[in-house]
């Protein structure tokens, strides 16, 4: 089987700061609370999905040295459209002057890790150079008043081209779709309406779901998690990664973040917490790098990828 690599990434964030200390002066709320239960320091603010998408789309273009007219497929990971329709996806297209198909997938969270593993089975299928773009703008649906809500999320994009990998050995290796619906009130944005979270419950189903699907992409690829290099979690909560870390048998220095300072941009995080692994060097050619993301639904999915073309 044709395995998919990334063959370039690149990112976007909302462009104004919203630190703890801002939020102090509306909520009942302190830098040391909320640093204590989420490891979060500020949030990004700003942008639509569009523009978002499209700055991060061209980035990992330009870094692949492929130009958007010939790619076969845009896949657009996000829960947080600028419009009911059409989708970002055909909005990105036509700012980036591509004539491929192009539609939106939305698995929350998780979004980007299902694009990953669509991109995967569209190479294999046959196709040369897909996108896959993983935004979300959920400060549109953030109550500002719930300090319980208001302290987590920021908007922000992350896109990488995948193409088919030149070595055998290298890209994907495994991938894994999961989904649970009879938790899927326990994290809910209804039309018109403010994300509404039962966050100890949530916190105790996302260890759950990212460990055991984070094993099943290792034992479908013969692999321990001993082999891992890096892992790239979905940046909710740095306890919940604290928490799936310990239970998976990994150390803790070997998890990519960047929640400290985005907050959970929910499809962009994943992207997100890659492109600040990568510039600090912790990513390597020939490296084992998991990808795990969980969402709303609840939706869970894995990769498992050997870094490099």
């Amino acid at each position: 089987m044709t395995r998919a690599t990334i063959a370039g990434l690149g990112t976007a964030v909302g462009h104004r700061v919203v630190t703890n200390h801002d939020l102090a002066e509306s909520l009942d709320t302190s830098d040391e609370w909320i640093v204590e239960r989420t490891g979060i320091h500020e949030r990004r603010i700003g942008g639509s999905c569009l523009e978002l998408g499209a700055q991060a789309a061209r980035l990992a273009l330009n870094e692949a040295d492929v130009d958007a007219a010939d790619l076969d497929l845009i896949i657009c990971a996000t829960c947080t459209p600028d419009q009911v329709f059409p989708a970002v996806a055909n909005r990105v297209q036509q700012e980036l002057g591509a004539v491929c198909g192009a539609f939106d997938l939305n698995a929350a969270c998780s979004g980007f890790t299902y694009a990953v593993t669509l991109a995967q089975s569209q190479i294999a299928a046959g196709m040369e150079r897909v996108l896959v773009v993983g935004v979300d703008t959920l400060s549109r649906f953030t109550d500002w008043e719930d300090r319980t809500t208001a302290i987590l999320f920021g908007d922000g994009a992350g896109a990488v081209v995948m193409t088919a990998a030149q070595n055998e050995d290298r890209g994907v290796l495994s991938t894994f779709m999961g989904s649970e619906g009879r938790f899927a009130d326990l994290l809910v944005c209804d039309f018109g309406d403010y994300i509404r979270m039962d966050g100890k419950e949530v916190f105790r189903q996302a260890v759950r779901v990212m460990v055991a699907a984070s094993r099943r992409v290792l034992e479908d690829a013969g692999l321990e998690a001993s082999d891992v290099s890096v892992v790239i979690p979905h940046q909710a909560n740095l306890r919940i990664i604290e928490s799936a870390m310990k239970r998976l048998g990994v150390a803790q220095d070997r998890a990519a973040t960047v929640l400290e300072v985005t907050g959970n941009t929910s499809s962009a995080s994943i992207p997100l917490a890659m492109n600040a692994a990568r510039e600090k060097g912790a990513i390597s050619d020939d490296d084992i790098v998991l990808l795990v993301g969980f969402g709303a639904g609840m939706s869970v999915a894995a990769a498992l990828l050997r870094w490099g073309q």
